[in-house]
């Protein structure tokens, strides 16, 4: 990360990223497909109805992981081979404890926070019995997680990758078989996704256990270093509040979905926002590469590399935003088919997906730039500006534009504005920032 040409590199980091997130959906999605084709309208509806919801309790945790991932960087572009081990051991066992929280946290808080929603009486049920299952998981989701930053920090994001794609492979099986031959409904693909979680957190534990480099796990002596424990919490819980608060608004787009009072508007809303998914995670590659690349380098003192950087991961970033998002609009209808072939389902998603996608390359900006920020040190700064500019104007946006307007173009319509007033805020921080580290960087800087 810290020598040669910046473009080859960045891509040869991201395309994995890239692979590893498309593969996870794919396998989520599976969840909503199978439901979708061999359950019905309702029982997709009530995967669909958890996605803001999970993300809202979960995204906090994974902010942490971030947080591990930077200082993990930090200290790896620097040589600090002790400090690497610190972080690793410190980092794995965090991500378990964070698992173990979520897991009561979700399973407590389900139903009351789905009827807080506004959930729909007819899928309330399944819903909450679904998200109970998949909250089971949660330990082996987040050691999963916390393994994969570390394992990204140093630059190896094929074998995350290979780890996600056994797991993710032996959820669609068990998803079909579950669903199809067991007839469990919701419950089966719940479980399949919990038990997918289970072999691929196992197979990046064994990965960091069988490693000679500085990184290797010893189970033995696992243990929260409080130095270390400190720094990830300093950069991970900014970013985690961030995440949570940006779920917040997702939450309140749900509900303002779900105040249609229509099975059809939820699937179509939620057949949409999986394809979104797909290019959100593609372009997501690259918030890693900025973050992950600008870390290293800072720790290593290379002032020169730190806004080609930012240039280059921009670019990348607008380049798959557009060709995957134009993509997803000109294909729309049959992607949509493929999760629910009903005809009001794709109408109403295709109201959300032509919208969305067309402009998710600015999300894509906002996202990379906000990455940049945080590797150069500051994370406060991007979580306010973030929570202002993306969460703080779409709430404001719900509460009056939509709220003057009451239709789905309206309420979508926030997304592209928020992208582009917090990627805008966002740039000037950078700028801001770059210049003090680069005075205090000049006097032991090297090329």
């Amino acid at each position: 990360m810290c020598n040669g040409p910046l473009l080859g590199s960045i891509l040869r980091f991201a395309i994995p990223l890239m692979l590893s997130g498309i593969l996870q959906l794919l396998f989520n999605a599976a969840d909503i497909i199978v439901v979708g084709q061999f359950t019905g309208s309702g029982a997709m509806a009530a995967v669909g109805s958890t996605s803001s919801l999970n993300n809202l309790i979960i995204n906090l945790f994974l902010g942490l992981s971030a947080g591990g991932s930077v200082v993990m960087a930090l200290f790896y572009g620097a040589k600090d081979w002790k400090s690497v081990e610190e972080v690793a051991h410190t980092a794995i066992l965090l991500g378990f404890l964070s698992g173990v929280t979520l897991l009561f946290v979700g399973f407590i808080l389900a139903e009351p926070l789905l009827r807080l929603m506004g959930t729909l009486d007819d899928v309330i049920d399944q819903a909450v019995l679904y998200m109970r299952i998949v909250f089971v998981g949660m330990p082996a989701m987040m050691v999963y997680d916390f393994g994969a930053g570390i394992l990204r920090a140093v630059g190896d994001t094929r074998r995350p990758l290979i780890f996600l794609f056994c797991g993710g492979v032996i959820n669609v099986f068990l998803n079909l078989f579950f669903v199809i031959v067991l007839e469990m409904g919701v419950a089966g693909v719940a479980t399949a996704t919990a038990i997918s979680q289970c072999i691929s957190a196992a197979l990046i534990v064994r990965c960091l256990i069988k490693t000679d480099a500085a990184y290797r796990i010893n189970l033995r002596r696992l243990r929260l270093v409080k130095d270390k424990l400190l720094r990830i919490l300093r950069v991970g819980l900014p970013a985690g509040i961030q995440g949570a608060v940006f779920s917040v608004s997702n939450v309140l787009i749900q509900s303002s979905v779900n105040s249609f009072d229509s099975t059809a508007v939820v699937a179509g809303n939620t057949s949409s926002s999986n394809i979104e998914n797909f290019v959100y995670t593609a372009m997501n590659s690259f918030y890693h590469a900025s973050l992950n690349f600008t870390s290293q380098n800072v720790g290593a003192n290379k002032v020169g590399r730190i806004v080609p950087i930012l240039r280059c991961s921009l670019m990348c970033v607008v380049a798959v935003g557009l060709i995957l998002g134009l993509s997803a609009v000109f294909f729309g209808s049959t992607l949509l088919s493929i999760y629910n072939p009903d005809p009001e389902v794709i109408s109403h998603g295709l109201r959300r997906l032509n919208l969305i996608c067309s402009t998710y390359f600015l999300c894509g900006m906002m996202d990379v730039t906000c990455g940049s920020i945080r590797g150069l040190g500051p994370s406060i700064t991007p979580t306010i500006v973030s929570l202002t500019g993306a969460c703080g104007l779409r709430i404001v946006w719900i509460y009056t534009i939509f709220a003057m307007n009451r239709s789905l173009f309206t309420l979508y319509l926030s997304y592209p504005v928020s992208w582009f007033v917090t990627f805008s805020a966002h740039l000037v921080c950078f700028c801001v920032f770059y210049r003090r580290w680069k005075r205090e960087a000049l006097p032991t800087a090297r090329v």
